[in-house]
C-alpha cells in the first residue's frame, strides 16, 4: 500500500513540474512591463476571492456538521 502512495506522489510531482504557467526566460532577468499596467488580471479580485473562499469554508463546514448530527 505504501508503494502505491509513493507512485501517486511521484506522478503528481511530475505533473506539477510539467505543467508550468510561465515559459522559461532564456535571456535571464525579469523582463520589462508597461508602467502602470496591472501585473495580473486576477490581482484586482484578490480580496473578493478571499472573502468568497471564507464563505465557502463556513458553508461547507456547517453543511458537513449538520449531516453528521
Amino acid at each position: 500500500m505504501k508503494s502505491i502512495h509513493k507512485l501517486v506522489y511521484a506522478f503528481f510531482l511530475l505533473a506539477v513540474l510539467l505543467v508550468n504557467a510561465q515559459p522559461p526566460n532564456p535571456g535571464g532577468g525579469v523582463g520589462g512591463t508597461t508602467p502602470g499596467a496591472v501585473a495580473s488580471p486576477i490581482d484586482m479580485y484578490v480580496y473578493g476571492l478571499a472573502i468568497i473562499a471564507m464563505l465557502f469554508i463556513v458553508f461547507f463546514t456547517k453543511k458537513s456538521k449538520s449531516q453528521k448530527a
